[in-house]
């Protein structure tokens, strides 16, 4: 399996409006991740009793989980009826004002945790509806061949906004303020808005299937994923190892109660991931479209992040936990990349946004639950049992959906991918 040469790590960067949604979206989504860091923070800041903090900062999870619950599913269906860039110049307005409103409160004094629970509920809320339009949207600007390289380069795009977030967030709250940061995220989204304006021709076909608005579409989504062996079992081992492994909703308690660092410190630890995730994406950029034996692969990964993710919870010392986080970081990109070609590949264009908005409950809903599972955990046991139990039940459900789904443990990349389809966006 020999790598392209780095001229095909970029190659879907060549694509006019895939590069303007890619260097949109790395702004925004640095800006999201600084404040998805601070909010944490911010809620054991508040937090009266220093006990009852494992219990606050799990509540942030099932706020957020309730709303992606509440909004994935009818999410798809618009995306698939709707022109999905006019969709997220609509919803990158509101997450706008949204970043806007958490500003102003913590300018203002904030001292109570219910504006943080209901203003991070309407992001997720909102960010559900985006998310889903991002994702349905990519296939439509690069080459179907390019895929594969586009969807590296997302994820490229992520780890970067995860390195450069919460290692801005650290001097930025020990600096200007928690507010300031809230105010930065506010300012990003600016940054797609303009992206999603300058981009030509991704309007809808005026051939194209579009759903009707009624909750048979969303169920018609439903049967559609839970009726594909190798779409199911890849949603299903996502949402099992971020429900049992969300050891990052605990890291502020690590941080301050066992490593003792300070702002700076809990930024760098939070970045770790990204950092291990980073240098993965760069190798994997080029070489994603080669990868054979994509389904061994995969499970692999996932079993390595439990594994990463039981060591973090034993650790003590600074550096160890970071090469930890690290490594869970480079486990979940290559598991990343290898659950979207599987889900992209697989689905209907017309069945796309309907898709992805299914994979949001899993994607987005297991990490959120992890974070309650694991503060409930810590409440009863401790953080460092409820982190290392985790990665534990991580590997062991792993492992049960290995057995279970025998299409997912022998998939292998079709002989025909990767033929040359027409130019879309191109520059």
């Amino acid at each position: 399996m020999a790598p392209a040469p780095l001229g095909g790590a970029l190659e879907a960067l060549r694509h006019r409006n895939f590069r303007l949604l890619w260097i949109g979206q790395l702004v925004s989504t640095a800006g999201s991740l600084m404040q998805n860091a601070v909010v944490l923070w911010h809620v054991t800041l508040l937090v009266k009793d220093p006990a009852d903090k494992p219990i606050a900062l799990g509540l942030v999870g099932l706020f957020k989980f309730l709303s992606i619950l509440g909004c994935a599913l009818f999410s798809g269906v618009i995306a698939d009826a709707f022109d999905r860039r006019k969709l997220m110049m609509l919803t990158t307005s509101l997450l706008t004002l949204i970043a806007g409103a958490l500003a102003w409160v913590t300018f203002e004094g904030l001292s109570e945790l219910w504006p943080i629970y209901v203003l991070t509920s309407l992001t997720s809320a909102v960010g559900t509806f985006d998310g889903t339009a991002r994702q349905a949207l990519i296939p439509k600007l690069v080459p179907g061949h390019m895929l594969p390289n586009a969807i590296a380069l997302n994820t490229i795009l992520f780890q970067l906004a995860s390195v450069v977030g919460p290692a801005l967030a650290g001097p930025t709250m020990a600096s200007l303020g928690l507010g300031y940061v809230y105010l930065f995220n506010a300012l990003s989204f600016l940054v797609v808005l303009i992206a999603l304006a300058r981009m030509r021709g991704v309007s809808a076909s005026a051939g194209e299937k579009r759903p009707a608005l009624r909750f048979s579409a969303a169920l018609e989504g439903l049967r559609f994923v839970f009726g594909s062996p190798l779409i199911r079992s890849s949603m299903l081992l996502d949402f099992f190892a971020t429900f049992f492994s969300s050891a990052m909703a605990l890291l502020p308690i690590f941080a301050q109660d066992i490593l003792f660092l300070d702002e700076r410190g809990y930024g760098l630890l939070v970045a770790a991931p990204a950092v291990g995730a980073l240098v993965t994406s760069a190798i994997l950029a080029p070489m994603a479209t080669h990868i054979v034996r994509r389904g061994p692969i995969l499970l692999l990964a996932v079993l390595l992040y439990g594994l990463a993710t039981i060591g973090f919870g034993f650790s003590t010392h600074f550096w160890l936990t970071y090469a930890c986080l690290a490594i869970t970081g480079a486990a979940d990109t290559v598991s990343i990349v290898l659950r979207n070609l599987i889900r992209q590949l697989h689905t209907p264009d017309e069945m796309r946004g309907r898709m992805i908005a299914v994979n949001m409950v899993f994607f987005m809903g297991g990490p959120q639950l992890g974070e309650l599972e694991a503060g409930l955990v810590a409440d009863r046991f401790g953080a460092v049992f409820s982190v290392v139990s985790g990665g534990l039940l991580c590997m062991l459900s792993t492992a049960w959906i290995a057995w279970r789904e025998p299409q997912l443990r022998s998939y292998r990349k079709d002989p025909r991918e990767g033929q040359p389809a027409d130019p879309a966006g191109t520059s």
